[in-house]
Formats: structure tokens, C-alpha cells, sequence
């Protein structure tokens, strides 16, 4: 006789099934040949394409580059979301469920469609800059460069960080804020001793989340300032289908390492906000 939670193991695990090989399809079986193949170097197995990137100051400077924009425009993103979700819960059901569609829209228009648009409005000869230029601001701003990158950047991180940080807000009831209230504790002491702590653990899962959407963006880069910017998307780019120089395997490396950059913060995030175990 089957145990009933066996097979209800074994339907789960049918169920699952199509998913699971959907994932190793497209992820890890790309990822086990990208990673195969950046251990190629003139046809022999060798650790070159690595040793070359990382003795490389153009290279480093890319993970660099990559580094400062992916952390600023996550902080930028967390600083204005989490005021701006704030706020959202606080507001009608409808004009939440509007606000997130739109949010949720916003945050996924990216690549050239959002280039261009940035080009219309802060672009040389764009209808923003030229307003800004008559009005003696903006005299040097160049939206082709690192500083447009991370305006660009910021415009969808902060819909992203709106959408990974209102759902965190179902933990801070209305009875701690008025627990809060009742034994004297003003705006600033309730969000400085209860409602930062307990939001932590999320706004940190968020700020990674952030953090390797920013590294992961090529499309929205490339269409912006194309390979004038040393970013380590834009280089694997290049390395791939460039005209000049093309060197896959290289880019391969680049690629095993920029995923490298991001499992490790989050395998560090995982092991610090572990729950602990009950002693018994």
C-alpha cells in the first residue's frame, strides 16, 4: 500500500517536472557551457581567459565601473521606493492596484525604448536639456556617459524597488504603530527602533535584487552610450559579435565571473539572515 504523503511527493515532483526541465534547459545548461567554454583558450583547457581578466586594469575597471553604477542607482532605488511604498499603503486599495501596474509596467520598459526616450528628453539637443540650458543649469551634462547610465538606471530601479518593498509593509501593522504611539514613541523612533528592523532583512534581499538587475542591464547601456562606457555587460557584448575584436571564450569568463560578483552576496545575504533555530 502507497503512503498517502509518498504519493502526494510524487505527484508534486510530476508536477514540477516541466518546470524543472525548463530550468535546466535554458539556465543551467547554458551556464555549464559558458562555463566550459571560458576554460578554452587557442583550443587547449587552460585558465588563461581568467588570468587575462583579472591582470587586466581595463577589465577590472569594467567590474568596477559596473560595481558603482549597480550599488548607487540601488540605493537611489531603495531611497526613493521605500518612502514612495510607504506612502502607496497608505492610500486606497484601487489607487495601490493602479499604482503597481503602472509601476510594474514602468519597470520593465527598458533596453532602446528607454534609451530613446532619455535621448529625447536629456539628450544634446533635448527638449529637458535645452529648457535646463536656458535656465543656466545643466551647462556640461552628457547623458552618454556614466551619469546618464545611472539616471537611466534609477528610473526603473525605483519602480522595482516599489514593487519588491510594498508587499514587505504587510509586516508593519497598524497595532505596532499604534503600540508605538500609545507608549509616547514619535514618527522618526517608531521607523528607527521598529520599523527599519524588521523591514531589514527585505530592504537588504531588495538592495541585492537591485543590485543585479543594475548588473545585468546591457540593452539599456548599449543603446545609450554604446561601448563608451566600460561596463562589464557592454564588454561581454563586444567580445561576443564585436566587428574588431571578438573572442568568445573570453567574453565566457567575463560572463562566469560577472555571475560569480552576484551569487556571493547573496549566498553571504542568506547565511546572516538565517533564521535561528529554536534551542530546545
Amino acid at each position: 500500500m502507497i503512503d498517502i504523503s509518498a504519493k502526494t511527493k510524487l505527484l508534486a515532483w510530476l508536477a514540477a517536472l516541466p518546470f524543472l526541465i525548463v530550468i535546466f534547459m535554458f539556465e543551467l545548461l547554458p551556464l555549464i557551457a559558458v562555463a566550459a567554454n571560458s576554460l578554452m583558450k587557442e583550443d587547449a583547457t587552460s585558465i588563461g581567459n581568467y588570468f587575462e581578466i583579472l591582470t587586466s586594469r581595463f577589465y577590472l575597471g569594467s567590474f568596477k565601473v559596473s560595481f558603482a553604477i549597480s550599488i548607487a542607482t540601488a540605493l537611489i532605488g531603495l531611497g526613493i521606493g521605500l518612502p514612495a511604498a510607504v506612502i502607496l499603503k497608505r492610500m486606497p486599495g484601487k489607487v495601490q492596484q493602479f499604482v503597481v501596474i503602472c509601476s510594474n509596467i514602468g519597470a520593465n520598459f527598458t533596453g532602446f525604448p528607454l534609451a530613446f526616450s532619455f535621448v529625447i528628453l536629456l539628450g544634446v539637443s533635448g527638449s529637458f536639456t535645452l529648457l535646463m540650458q536656458r535656465m543656466g543649469l545643466f551647462e556640461d551634462f552628457n547623458v552618454y556617459s556614466t551619469t546618464g547610465l545611472v539616471i537611466a538606471y534609477s528610473y526603473f530601479q525605483i519602480l522595482f524597488a516599489i514593487l519588491l518593498v510594498l508587499p514587505a509593509l504587510a509586516a508593519l501593522t497598524s497595532d505596532l504603530e499604534e503600540a508605538a504611539h500609545i507608549v509616547g514613541a514619535s514618527r522618526f523612533a517608531f521607523w528607527r527602533r521598529i520599523g527599519l528592523p524588521i523591514l531589514m532583512p527585505s530592504l537588504l534581499g531588495a538592495f541585492l535584487l537591485l543590485f543585479a538587475n543594475a548588473m545585468g542591464t546591457y540593452a539599456t547601456a548599449w543603446a545609450l552610450v554604446g561601448g563608451s562606457a566600460n561596463v562589464v555587460t557592454i564588454r561581454i557584448g563586444e567580445l561576443t559579435a564585436g566587428d574588431v575584436f571578438s573572442d568568445p571564450n573570453l567574453a565566457d569568463a567575463l560572463a562566469m565571473l560577472l555571475v560569480v560578483s552576484l551569487v556571493i552576496p547573496i549566498i553571504v545575504e542568506q547565511l546572516f539572515l538565517k533564521p535561528k533555530q529554536p534551542e530546545p
